[in-house]
């Protein structure tokens, strides 16, 4: 392989956070990455890295306990979603300050869907957080974010794994990570959550009363309407990846199993970041 690299990195909630580790892999063993391309938290982690402020994300996440992700989770009573999401960009903020995509230290892209218009969405140019901010809208679970009148949601309902939108240099291999993987996940990883005091408590009992006409609570054999749009969605969303992969082969195919963490499991960062790091090796490994 040619150590120049086309990175695209791939949808998946709370999982993509291995993208730092896979990231950090690929940097210890001396590939340099020349262009990236993500969706949903694959932009996020891709947009920090060309900000070249990768290990203040890091730091930062792998701080994140069950209790401060709840702080940065502002619930809403509105139907569009369950999250605003305007805290948890702020908070990066202030962490790693805004910037422009067209002046980031190498060719960046980020993946929204355009949900007014039906069309996929590609931001290559003007405020980097607000093309995160519109990548990582989940449906059901964010707010759709909205620009100029349009609402953008979740850039993974069209193109999860964005291979098709990477920039491409002479002779560069083309590396592909999926945290949405079909394969067997062998070994789980312990994480300290830590005890919920009493408000917090409170605020989880809001969203399930909230969700309590589509979540089951005493009803094993029942998916319940939550559920079932979620599997579907993640369905939807493996067809399309194996469809794009099959047509756009990567030099290197770098995966997680989607049986490892949840899409929800943000407050488990450093175990997802080690397990992007372990898949790393394993891949360069098979080469």
């Amino acid at each position: 392989m040619n150590k120049n690299i086309a990175l695209v990195l791939s949808s998946g909630g709370a999982r993509g956070f291995a993208h730092i580790g896979v990231i950090n892999e690929l940097q210890q063993q001396d590939f340099n990455i020349t262009s990236i391309a993500g969706t949903s938290m694959g932009a996020l982690v891709g947009g920090i890295y060309a900000t070249g402020q990768l290990k203040q994300l890091e730091e930062w996440v792998t701080s994140l306990d069950i209790m401060e992700v709840l702080r940065l989770t502002d619930f809403s009573i509105s139907g569009k979603g369950l999250v605003k999401g305007k805290k948890v960009i702020e908070k990066m903020k202030e962490i790693v300050p805004e910037a422009n995509i067209e002046d980031l230290s190498i060719p960046y892209c980020a993946i929204a869907t355009d949900i007014i218009n039906d069309a996929e969405t590609v931001f290559t140019e003007g405020s980097l957080y607000d093309a995160i901010r519109a990548s990582i809208s989940i449906p059901t679970v964010f707010q759709p974010f909205n620009i100029a009148d349009n609402y953008f949601i979740d850039g993974g309902v069209l193109n999860p794994i964005p291979v098709n939108r990477v920039k491409r240099h002479e002779n560069d291999s083309l590396v592909v990570v999926d945290v949405n993987a079909r394969i067997p996940y062998e070994k789980k990883m312990s994480v300290k959550t830590g005890k919920l005091d009493n408000k917090y408590l409170r605020q989880i009992k809001l969203i399930q009363k909230k969700l309590s006409n589509t979540i089951p609570r005493n009803k094993k054999d029942d998916i319940g309407m939550f559920n079932l749009m979620n599997k579907s969605i993640a369905l939807m969303l493996h067809q399309i990846s194996t469809l794009t992969l099959e047509h756009n082969k990567p030099d290197l195919l770098i995966s997680l199993s989607r049986e490892s963490f949840g899409i929800y499991d943000f407050y488990k960062a450093k175990d997802i970041i080690k397990a992007g790091q372990l898949a790393t090796q394993e891949a360069i490994k098979s080469l």
